[in-house]
């Protein structure tokens, strides 16, 4: 059975009654050269584990399959578990829980189905749902290796994007500060169907064992970064004022003891100099209190 013949999809599909939900954003792949790659260049092999999340009609599931010692994917739509039930049929080291992953203790999983095998995460994510999901994976602090993940092209370009260069952004750090991300190659709209309005791209983030930073407060160091990327046509210290509710003399003062200029815009701050400035931004705050 291959899963990415068109007359195979629409035959699985129709014989379920299934249709595409726009809500859940759901292009199924038909370029078969994707997914074994994805498996490949995401570190899925013998004697490790793998956490696949959206599956879709099971294509990179296979392929998963082929090279872990045991997958677990998990699928929102409760419409795709009998379609799933079919195309992972010969897959008996498969196993697919129907949850919603931001609702899903993933260090529980993991303690209970991988018994100390090296993990990796591997998914072709919904667009809409992108940000949401990587955060999650990478603030959960999973014991994972990596996360290898297609995602839209533009959001590709942000989130492996240089902290401290023009295409940087408040998901750029953090996504920085938990995990080294590059992008691995790209997929074009043509690569599905239904064929979506944007091209794609997978991207890796091999998860990091320290933050290439040291911060007083975590909590308060991306409050910050958020703010201070809260608004792009203004100065730093103008989006961290309004976002942090300090005066802006204030933030002034953190961004001179930071060796900063009054006018810097959070794009232009490298992640050594944005922990910098946080720490000073509690001193005043704490001097002042």
């Amino acid at each position: 059975m291959v899963l990415t013949d068109i007359n195979v999809i629409k035959r699985i599909l129709g014989k379920h009654g299934f249709s595409f939900s726009k809500a859940l954003g759901q292009n199924f792949l038909i370029d078969p050269s994707v997914c074994p790659r994805m498996a490949d260049m995401g570190g899925v092999r013998e004697g490790t584990a793998a956490i696949e999340i959206g599956p879709g009609l099971g294509v990179l599931t296979v392929e998963l399959s082929k090279r872990a010692d045991k997958v677990v994917t998990i699928e929102l739509d409760t419409r795709l578990i009998p379609v799933l039930a079919e195309t992972l049929y010969d897959c008996r080291n498969v196993e697919v829980i129907n949850a919603d992953v931001l609702k899903t203790d993933l260090h529980a999983l993991i303690e209970e189905k991988f018994s100390g095998k090296s993990v990796n995460v591997c998914a072709n994510l919904p667009y809409y749902i992108t940000s949401p999901i990587l955060m999650y994976l990478l603030e959960s602090r999973l014991p994972v290796e990596s996360i290898t993940v297609m995602v839209q092209k533009e959001a590709a370009d942000r989130l492996c994007a240089r902290v401290g260069s023009r295409d940087s952004g408040a998901i750029t750090v953090a996504v920085n500060y938990y995990a080294d991300a590059k992008v691995l190659f790209d997929v074009g709209r043509e690569c599905f169907t239904p064929s979506p309005n944007v091209d794609s791209c997978v991207i890796k983030l091999t998860v990091r064992k320290e933050p290439p930073v040291k911060v007083s407060d975590e909590e308060f160091f991306f409050k910050m970064v958020k703010a201070a990327f809260s608004q792009r046509r203004k100065t730093a210290s103008n989006g961290i004022s309004s976002g942090l509710g300090m005066s802006k003399d204030k933030v002034n003062e953190a961004l001179e003891l930071s060796g900063l200029a009054l006018n810097v815009r959070a794009e232009a701050l490298t992640m050594e100099e944005l922990a910098l400035l946080s720490d000073n931004l509690l001193k005043v705050r704490n001097n002042n209190e």
